[in-house]
């Protein structure tokens, strides 16, 4: 009989895992809901904010896409802990910075959402990168496989 050589993640490896899934879960939902034109999305959103969503390039949503649903195989990955959530997670951050490149440096982002550009956007990329970072070094420490 084969024994078990991995090191065991301690409580906050899954913590971290389950919080890093519902939260690219909520960008998935959030993501779906954007490409599908949802009412109630869109009864949320000024004139001025829906005109933005929709003179979006198809690269951003595209990046959209590759971060969130990333974020969630990623994490999923994590979870059944697997080294290719290390690379998954990189491309996740990778949809997240294209994105943010363009909302903050090639589009009207800041004049269409106001001070939330500052808040949430700047947030998601530091829980990209922190995603990515742990999955390397839970790897790093034999708790993927």
């Amino acid at each position: 009989m084969m024994e078990n050589t991995k090191a065991k993640p301690n409580v906050w490896f899954w913590v971290i895992g389950v919080v890093g899934l519902i939260w690219n879960g909520m960008g998935a939902m959030n993501y779906i809901f954007q490409v599908t034109d949802n009412e109630a999305l869109k009864e949320s959103y000024s004139p001025e904010q829906l005109a933005f969503f929709d003179a979006t390039p198809s690269w951003v949503t595209a990046a959209f896409a590759l971060a969130v649903w990333g974020g969630v195989l990623g994490c999923l990955a994590l979870l059944l802990r697997k080294k290719w959530a290390k690379p998954v997670l990189l491309i996740s951050l990778i949809g997240i910075l294209a994105q943010s490149f363009y909302n903050f440096f090639l589009s009207n982002a800041s004049e269409v959402f106001g001070s939330d550009m500052y808040i949430l956007p700047p947030l998601v990329i530091l829980i990209g990168l922190g995603l990515f970072l742990y999955a390397r070094s839970s790897e790093r420490k034999g708790w993927l496989s």
